[in-house]
């Protein structure tokens, strides 16, 4: 059953009809006014945060991110713990894009999708096991992301990756940002594991990666 709140996103992307696919990364988010800015130590990059019991924001209260890039310029990463529900193929993909396709019968296919965070929230990233690769794969620990939506037709004629997330949005901290919201407890580290990205139940993704975290030195 989708939560209330996740059917209120579900509507919210229904409406918005037609994604267009961008670059493969994203623009790092604006901080917020008068946010508590930490001092970068290293990156944090290929390793899952994690909300601790702190978080105040509810939006991520027990949230799991796959953190994908951390520097003393921001961070970005993808939320994989909250499904929104699922949507026609047909709202994830630009017709324009798309005029030579003649497998339209496709756009039917419901896929299910996931909210990645509040930043850019049109925005299309499809994570997913290695073994799939097209010219707009780009691989991290364990797993990989790609951008071309023609993964979404792969997807719904079962040849795309085994395994896989459609995310919509992205998470985003500026500089210092996160840093300052780790010095307060608010997320702490794990390791980034697969199986934890992938697992079917998205209810067992929070405990189990929390189980598995450590203090960074």
């Amino acid at each position: 059953m989708v939560h209330r709140n996740c059917r209120a996103l579900l509507f919210y992307f229904i409406t918005l009809l037609i994604v267009t696919f961008c670059s493969i990364l994203p623009t790092l988010a604006e901080a917020p006014k008068n946010y508590l800015k930490g001092k970068f130590y290293s990156s944090v990059e290929d390793h899952f945060l994690v909300a601790t019991e702190k978080m105040t924001d509810d939006r991520f209260k027990k949230t799991v991110i796959v953190m994908l890039d951390n520097d003393e310029e921001g961070a970005w990463g993808l939320v994989i713990n909250k499904p929104i529900g699922k949507v026609p193929l047909r709202f994830l993909v630009n017709t324009l894009q798309d005029q030579k396709n003649e497998k339209k019968e496709l756009y039917s296919m419901e896929i299910p999708i996931f909210w990645g965070g509040p930043v850019d929230e049109k925005q299309i990233y499809i994570l997913h096991s290695k073994e799939y690769k097209n010219d707009t794969t780009k691989s991290y620990k364990g797993i990989s992301i790609t951008r071309d939506y023609k993964i979404l037709f792969d997807i719904a004629e079962n040849k795309g990756p085994r395994r896989y997330l459609i995310i919509l949005g992205y998470s985003g901290w500026a500089d210092g940002q996160l840093e300052g919201e780790m010095e307060i407890d608010h997320w702490i580290l794990s390791e980034l594991e697969p199986q934890i990205v992938f697992e079917e139940k998205s209810k067992n993704k929070w405990p189990k990666a929390y189980e598995n975290s450590f203090i960074r030195l």
